[in-house]
């Protein structure tokens, strides 16, 4: 089962489109201090940061791994999920506060993607 969610009108909406019917977003209310009102958000997709290599746990790894010995943790195998969570990053347009909204689970996502139409033929 493939789910396409399409995000379309950055800048003056946010319109949610997946196959099974989610019920569209309205330009979401602004959570800053100043403005908590609805204004247009500039809408992009989350992306991980680059792991540290001063964290705590990371230097503690590479402490135990170093010199002989092998593999010093155990390594997971067991992967089931298959998809992630989109989560989309909003930021305010006149107060440029930052929040997170995560979507439903989804093979294809597309930002600002043309909508689908009834009956088209497929083009790559």
């Amino acid at each position: 089962m493939t789910t396409r969610v399409v995000i379309r009108d950055l800048l003056q909406s946010i319109a949610c489109i997946v196959n099974p019917n989610i019920p569209p977003l309205t330009p979401p209310d602004c959570k800053g201090k100043t403005c908590k009102k609805h204004t247009p958000h500039k809408v992009t997709q989350y992306k991980k940061g680059k792991d540290s290599l001063a964290a705590q746990g990371k230097r503690r790894y590479d402490r135990k791994q170093s010199g002989y010995g092998g593999q010093t943790k155990p390594v997971f195998h067991k992967k089931a999920k298959t998809t992630k969570k989109v989560v989309l990053r909003l930021e305010c347009t006149s107060c440029k506060v930052k929040h997170q909204i995560t979507l439903k689970r989804c093979k294809h996502f597309e930002l600002g993607g043309d909508k689908k139409q009834r009956g088209a033929a497929i083009s790559f």
